[in-house]
């Protein structure tokens, strides 16, 4: 399970740490590893040309003394200095003994790539602010920034500068890095959108920090071997009825494609059988397609209800809800959903739209997506039941839950019509075969994520449709998706 820290849990497990170690042994670690990325990413680094923008304190002292080693490697480095009088003395020190220039930002201009002295950029290092910074850059580091030109490669220290650490909350300029180097533990902010959407290729720098994180992580993400772990696997003594039996309501004459969809990867989930309620035509539909399928009221051991059914089916919902058993709501349900206390474990689906619609003032649209974290939070303390939010980052939370389950598979391909009826399908039967809601939902994320990237790596260029993720959903061990990073 790869799990992300807050920046306090940090803060004190860095001190208790360094309490242990030479002086300076700590940061040592964390620019070895940074050099070694920057090494790999520059191939030959005798002759690079090696930007270096640092603010004051550590994360500045990083990008500095890392560059410093670029530099007595044969690198050109020029070092862009935010606050000269508060920069980090050992890093700039370091820096100067290897060769390296260093300008005040205030005088510094980007001078091209046609010189040979450096005042090109093969590699940028962002070294702003580190993990205690807030807000958007400040004008002299944004206007830095926006000289960089396009073709250079940009390296955040531990996280881009101007996003926060915690939340993923950006609200200013921002760095838009190619590549985030991470020390000691995975930072929230870096995992979760808007946030996640400046980090690039993210890797992680083991630094000896994970003994002293004390307390719950932030965030938790499911890896290949924690799905394996989770998917139901049939046995010797299996039955359709011990594999799990969903029940699915969903589609309506005027949205028909839901229930065939949602059908369809439940189907796929590793139920025994799927049970379809609908209007005759829907159920028509759903055979036609499906002829596995059961029709009609029946014995399940789950419920998906809401996908495509039409906004005045309240009364599914209702009989939905009544069953003594896991329900997932989803689209069309959510309508009808309110508070709940309800004994049986619940899944809401919501995307920004309908979760705005169930939070109410002040939660527009814009302050979900702005503010993802605390959505997701809100939304499972407030409906009393697990929550997963759909959008640019999935996050699953389960109310009084510390930690808060993030997906890392998802591609923004998956923004298409009818994808958010197959993840309801698939997390339903997973429902149905005994997970736990927020297992069922994380693992269905991850599912339904790695579907997609299957279908784009095999169908380069190809328009991802909602159908194409049924077909590519199978019971094999999960791959690690190419979108995740080492």
């Amino acid at each position: 399970m790869l799990t992300a820290h807050s920046v306090d849990q940090v803060r004190h497990a860095e001190a208790a740490l360094m309490a242990r170690l030479p002086d300076g042994e700590l940061m040592q670690r964390a620019v070895a590893g940074l050099t070694s990325e920057c090494v790999r990413l520059l191939g030959r680094v005798y002759g690079a040309r090696v930007l270096v923008v640092a603010g004051s304190g550590d994360n500045g002292g990083d990008a500095l003394y890392a560059a410093a080693r670029l530099a007595r490697r044969g690198a050109v480095v020029e070092a862009v200095l935010l606050d000269e009088a508060r920069a980090h003395a050992g890093g700039l020190a370091a820096l100067r003994a290897a060769g390296g220039r260093v300008s005040a930002a205030g005088q510094w201009r980007f001078a091209g790539t046609g010189a040979d002295t450096g005042a090109g950029a093969d590699l940028v290092l962002d070294g702003v602010v580190g993990i205690g910074g807030h807000g958007g850059l400040r004008p002299a580091a944004a206007e830095v920034f926006e000289q960089i030109p396009a073709d250079a490669v940009v390296v955040a220290v531990d996280l881009p500068s101007g996003i926060d650490a915690d939340t993923g909350e950006v609200s200013g300029a921002a760095v838009h890095a190619d590549v985030t180097v991470t020390f000691g533990t995975y930072k929230p902010g870096l995992l979760i959108s808007p946030g996640a959407e400046h980090v690039g290729d993210l890797r992680f720098v083991d630094i000896g920090l994970a003994p002293y994180l004390e307390g719950a992580p932030v965030l938790e993400a499911l890896e290949p071997a924690d799905v394996e772990a989770l998917l139901p696997r049939p046995s010797a003594e299996s039955n359709k009825y011990r594999r799990g039996v969903v029940g699915i309501a969903a589609g309506s004459p005027r949205y028909p494609g839901a229930a065939v969809l949602a059908t369809g990867s439940a189907l796929r989930s590793g139920v025994g059988a799927v049970r379809f309620i609908g209007e005759p035509e829907v159920c028509d539909g759903v055979l036609a397609r499906y002829p596995e399928v059961l029709i009609g009221d029946g014995r399940v051991q789950a419920w998906v209800v809401g996908p495509g059914i039409g906004p005045d089916r309240a009364d599914r919902v209702a009989t939905a809800l009544a069953a003594d058993v896991p329900v997932l709501v989803d689209a069309d349900g959510l309508a009808a959903i309110k508070p709940l206390d309800r004994p049986h474990p619940t899944l809401l689906t919501p995307h920004a739209g309908e979760a705005s619609r169930l939070l109410g003032e002040p939660w527009t649209v814009q302050e979900i997506e702005a503010h993802r974290l605390a959505a997701v939070r809100e939304l499972a303390d407030r409906f009393g039941c697990a929550v997963l939010l759909k959008g640019s980052t999935t996050l699953i939370a389960d109310p009084g839950r510390a930690t808060v389950r993030v997906n890392r598979t998802g591609v923004p391909a998956l923004a298409t019509a009818g994808s958010g009826d197959v993840l309801s399908g698939l997390a339903g039967g997973l429902l149905a075969a005994g997970l736990h809601p927020l297992d069922a939902a994380s693992a269905a994320a991850y599912l339904h994520g790695r579907a997609a990237l299957d279908v784009l790596r095999a169908h380069p260029g190809r328009q991802l449709i909602a159908g194409d993720l049924v077909d590519a959903l199978t019971a094999a061990p999960p791959a690690e998706p190419a979108a995740e990073s080492h």
